[in-house]
């Protein structure tokens, strides 16, 4: 197959109308294994390929790109910078979009690789080659997004690349992108933000720019801004990420502007805000220091959890089940973190619900839609390892039998929550005494059958039977 193609390449050289061979060396290029041509790929002279995409023809141009695209795939990406930069320089400044589009993309790509070490980063920031991806930039917000996506990607690796990023400006010029005119921009650069603040040498960054408080400002402003739908889910994203890795109580303090924006979302006549909302107070109420951040806003939560109990039994599905897991977020407290106040803390959480919240979350889990059936059963296990969960467990009627009954549920994925429920229960030390003994062993039964297990049905032939 090498030799093919090899002999392909070389039948291209000096044609006028390559048209047809051109076709011929698509379809096997296509057709060759990426590990065949990860083998054969950096002998072959691709420089014949590279000067026909020199022409005005479209449909040459077009199986160029196709054939390169192919053929770049297998080919190392620091091997394509050393060998072929100056063709990748024609190919930003091509005039066709889908040359340049394979250019940035391969560029991209190789440029990636090479930021792994301080003599890759030397090579890319004193090389031309930069230079032209900043000329590109201006071509249209795609390019200009898929290089920010580059500087972030390179920008994360450590506090030194991200230096050689702030030096280029790259960053600067991000940072500057938050606050333009043109919304759809503000929510593309917010993500990227986002994804810079994933590394602790970024955030500081961010911090030390005063991002973190621009941001904060954003949110406050986007009140008085109609168009704030487009880019303030972003924002309130950005502070939920933030309250994971670092202390959410830290986070609400210094930004209040934040929790006051999640709370006042989730009355929000936009269910995407809604869902934003109910996804960050999952997050934030997920450690045991955020359901403390949260619990101290006395009364504003408060009316969050009735907000939430409508929410639950009334919105849309796929609003039912972000908030149904939410609520599973905050209610969990795994059996190393519970102390008296942390219990009464998810106790009274779960009492405001309902009058009857366990009666509601059964409901729930007994409507024909798989998905509210798994979160409700979702819910009963986060409190399954609780004190005040099993009594109320027990003190239910007919819960036991819903816990041990397999036919509830037919798919895998029901089975496994059923499973995972069963099992929180017959791993907790206080189980047996609350659920009494038989009880206990039924569910420890369970757990030892297996979350697929089906009792066998013997049937008995009657000899002249129809």
């Amino acid at each position: 197959m090498a030799a093919s193609i090899e002999s392909l390449l070389s039948e291209l050289s000096g044609l006028e109308n390559p048209i047809e061979e051109l076709k011929i060396l698509r379809t096997v290029v296509l057709a060759t294994p990426l590990e065949t041509l990860k083998e054969t790929v950096p002998s072959l002279q691709l420089e014949v390929i590279f000067s026909l995409l020199n022409t005005n023809d479209r449909e040459q141009t077009e199986l160029c790109v196709i054939i390169l695209g192919r053929i770049l795939q297998a080919l190392d990406p620091v091997h394509l910078a050393q060998n072929c930069r100056n063709e990748l320089q024609a190919g930003l400044n091509h005039s066709d979009d889908s040359v340049k589009a394979l250019a940035i993309s391969q560029a991209i790509q190789a440029l990636s690789k090479l930021t792994l070490t301080k003599v890759g980063l030397d090579a890319l920031f004193q090389s031309s080659l930069l230079e032209h991806l900043k000329d590109v930039m201006a071509m249209n917000d795609v390019v200009r997004y898929r290089v920010y996506e580059l500087v972030v990607d390179v920008a994360s690796v450590s506090p030194i690349s991200l230096g050689y990023c702030a030096n280029a400006s790259f960053i600067s010029q991000l940072l500057a992108e938050l606050t333009g005119d043109d919304v759809l921009v503000r929510a593309t650069a917010i993500e990227m933000v986002t994804t810079l603040a994933q590394s602790q040498h970024g955030r500081q960054y961010l911090e030390q720019q005063g991002i973190m408080e621009k941001i904060s400002n954003m949110v406050i402003g986007a009140e008085s801004d109609p168009f704030s739908s487009f880019y303030l889910p972003g924002l309130v994203k950005f502070f939920g990420n933030l309250t994971v890795m670092e202390s959410p109580q830290q986070i609400c303090e210094c930004y209040p502007a934040f929790l006051r924006k999640v709370f006042e979302m989730t009355v929000d006549q936009d269910p995407v805000m809604v869902g934003v909302a109910l996804d960050t107070l999952g997050v934030v109420g997920s450690t045991v220091e955020g359901k403390q951040v949260l619990h101290k806003t006395g009364v504003e939560f408060q009316r969050v959890l009735k907000q939430m109990s409508q929410l639950v039994r009334n919105a849309p599905t796929d609003l039912r089940v972000r908030c149904l897991e939410a609520l599973t977020l905050l209610l969990s407290l795994p059996a190393e973190q519970q102390t008296e106040d942390l219990l009464g803390l998810t106790e009274s959480w779960f009492d405001s619900l309902s009058n009857q919240p366990m009666h509601m979350f059964q409901s729930i889990s007994s409507q024909p839609f798989p998905e509210l059936h798994i979160g409700a059963l979702h819910i009963f296990t986060a409190i399954a390892g609780q004190l005040w969960g099993q009594k109320l467990m027990m003190a239910t009627p007919g819960f036991v039998e819903f816990i041990v009954d397999r036919s509830t549920g037919p798919s895998k994925e029901m089975k496994d929550a059923k499973f995972e429920l069963v099992k929180a229960l017959a791993n907790s030390a206080s189980t047996a005494e609350i659920f009494g003994n038989q009880n206990y062993l039924r569910l420890r039964t369970y757990m030892r059958e297996g979350p697929y297990y089906v009792t066998a049905v013997s049937s008995v032939t009657v000899e002249g039977a129809d």
